[in-house]
Parts: C-alpha cells; sequence; structure tokens
C-alpha cells in the first residue's frame, strides 16, 4: 500500500502544484443497449437442450464527469450500471447471482480518479490492469461470448490501482484489491488480489507482460502470468497472447501450468469488420473457434453476426442464463447469432 500511497500524493502535488487554465468541469450520461438471438446446439444434449432464444450481450447505461484543472490534470468520476435487456433487469447478463452470499454484479463500474503528468490512480470498482494490457488486444467481439477465451476476471470491487503514462514507449500499472471486494467480484476469491503488468510501445507495435496474484487465504500459492503482442498495420489488426496459471492448490479450477492460447485478426474495410479468434485454454473451453462480422450502419448504431465454438464447456449456458447456469457436462458445443448494438451520449 506505501507505492500506492507515494504515486496518490505525487498526483496530489501535481494537482495543486500545476499552472491551471480556467477549472472546467465536463460531464455526460450514456447507454448502450446490446442484444442478440442466437441458435445453440450443445455437444451434451443430455446436459442441456438445443435452443433459440434471445440473449442480452452487456447493455448498460452510466454516467461520467470530470473536473480538469489543466489541460492533463483533472479528476474524474464514473458510474456504469449493467442492464440485462433479455430479462430486462438491471444487472450483469453473465454475473445474474448465485444462491447464498453471491448476489447478482449491479454495477459494472463504480470509480474515482485523479489523472496528472505522472499518472492516473482510480480507486473502487474498475476494469483491472492484467485485463487491459493482456486480454483487451483479444476480447474484440460484440457478442456476449466475447472475452472468455482467458483465465483472469474483467472487473474487481474496492480496487486501487495506479497506470503509468509512456516514457519512451514504457509504462507500467499494478493494482490492490481488498479480500471482501474480490470475492464479492464475479470472480469468487476468497482472498486480496494484487496484479502488475508493464508495457513497451514502438509504433503500431504493442508488448506487454503481466501477473494476477490472486491470493493465498488457504496457505497456497494462486498465481497466472500472460504476455500478449499486439499490432496494427492499415487496415489490419492482430493479437497473440499467452497464459500460464501457477498454483500449488489442489482445489484450483485450472489446476497448475494450465497455458491459454489465442490468435486474433480483424480486418477493417468501409463500414465492416472482419473477426477472426482461434484458441486453446486448458481446462476452460479447450479448443475455441470465434468468427464475426460488425457492420456499422451509423455513428451510433451497429448490427454484428458470429459463429462460436468451443470444445469444452466455458461459454455455453442454458438459454438466457449465465455464471450460475454454468454446467461443465455440457461438453461444449457450437452456436451462431445475430444481434445489435445501439449507443446513446447526452
Amino acid at each position: 500500500m506505501r507505492l500506492f500511497t507515494n504515486i496518490l500524493w505525487l498526483n496530489i502535488v501535481a494537482t495543486f502544484g500545476a499552472q491551471a487554465d480556467e477549472p472546467a468541469f465536463n460531464y455526460n450520461f450514456y447507454s448502450s443497449i446490446r442484444m442478440q438471438a442466437e441458435a445453440v446446439s450443445p455437444d451434451n444434449q443430455q446436459a442441456m437442450s438445443a435452443y433459440r432464444g434471445i440473449r442480452d450481450a452487456y447493455s448498460r447505461v452510466g454516467f461520467n464527469a470530470a473536473y480538469e484543472f489543466s489541460e492533463d490534470t483533472s479528476v474524474f468520476t464514473q458510474l456504469e450500471l449493467p442492464f440485462d435487456s433479455a430479462n430486462f433487469r438491471f444487472r450483469d447478463s453473465y454475473d445474474q447471482g448465485e444462491v447464498g452470499r453471491n448476489k447478482a454484479e449491479n454495477i459494472r463500474v463504480g470509480l474515482i480518479g485523479l489523472t496528472s503528468s505522472v499518472g492516473t490512480v482510480t480507486a473502487g470498482q474498475q476494469w483491472m490492469p492484467y485485463y487491459n494490457a493482456i486480454t483487451f488486444p483479444v476480447d474484440q467481439f460484440s457478442s456476449f461470448y466475447s472475452g472468455f477465451a482467458t483465465y483472469t476476471t474483467f472487473r474487481v470491487k474496492e480496487t486501487l490501482a495506479y497506470q503509468s503514462p509512456l516514457w519512451n514507449g514504457f509504462g507500467f500499472g499494478g493494482s490492490y484489491s481488498t479480500r471482501h471486494g474480490n470475492i464479492r467480484s464475479p470472480s469468487r476469491i476468497d482472498d486480496r488480489r494484487i496484479q502488475a503488468v508493464v508495457s513497451y510501445q514502438l509504433g503500431e507495435t504493442r508488448l506487454a507482460i503481466g501477473m494476477d496474484d490472486r491470493g493465498n487465504a488457504s496457505g497456497f500459492k494462486d498465481r497466472l502470468y500472460g504476455v500478449t503482442l499486439s499490432h496494427a498495420k492499415g487496415q489490419w489488426s492482430m493479437a497473440i497472447k499467452y497464459e500460464i496459471t501457477d498454483t500449488d492448490n489442489p482445489d484450483s479450477f485450472y489446476g497448475d501450468k494450465a497455458q491459454a492460447i489465442n490468435l486474433y485478426s480483424a480486418y477493417h474495410h468501409g463500414k465492416n469488420t472482419y473477426k477472426v479468434m482461434l484458441a486453446n485454454v486448458e481446462a476452460y473451453g479447450e479448443s475455441v473457434i470465434h468468427l464475426g462480422i460488425d457492420h456499422r450502419i451509423n455513428q451510433d448504431l451497429r448490427v454484428f453476426a458470429e459463429f462460436y465454438q468451443e470444445q469444452e464447456t466455458a461459454a455455453m449456458t442454458a438459454k438466457q442464463a449465465g455464471l450460475e447456469g454454468f454446467d461443465a457436462e455440457i461438453s461444449g458445443g457450437k452456436l451462431f447469432l445475430v444481434g445489435f448494438r445501439y449507443d446513446l451520449n447526452m
């Protein structure tokens, strides 16, 4: 915590020591409605029957506000609520809630932050540094099935994080999440969480290395290491991700030395974006094929179509169900979907 305290102090000094222009307050409300119609065919239809239905694809409503002291120094806040449009409820379409102490995730993002020339400090429920650096470059699909081919989690409550600016192409970041915040997040891990990432960017090529330490409340080590190389050139963009677990916990869901590798590529042509991801995620999906096309109708509206196939169960659940509908006995399967996304800023 001393590191984060020192970083926060440096930000405060930079904020109030800056020669600022007239302070400015900016805010906006936004929403994004995302829904898909899908035809799902599981491999084990005794565990789950094939079906056709609609599913929310992570709709949300939110609010941003920032008070700018100077061109590069500001304080800001964000509140974002999930909206399960298929079930018409304010909750996350994946983390719909389980019996017992775990309730549905009813806030996607809730944070306050301070940014200056020496970096950005954020506190609250937020997107995690490891996800941003390692997973996001291969998490570019529009549907509900985006982002499953990884061992990490996306957002964690009660998190303090820091992200540096780039210095000669180098940048670094880190976070600390409390035990209470970690267990109330979709990860359901009963201990504190520490993440650290470092990156180097040269032109349109970026290399990132990260560590996700998920705690050792039971006396066991539980870590995840990852590296991602991404590159964009003209109409093409591509990324490759590699992850490996490092744990001595005999009850670990993934086990020790489980590996995940993702190959992602996209081609942008006019209003269309064509996407492909091939992945192998041991113990969570195994061989995965994900294909998609997005068509932008205008600035606010896009439609998409995707094909998804997994060898073992990771993302597939019963109709309109989320995390609590996960069943490894489904044994994978394939699906086809079409959907839309409508964004509105006010």
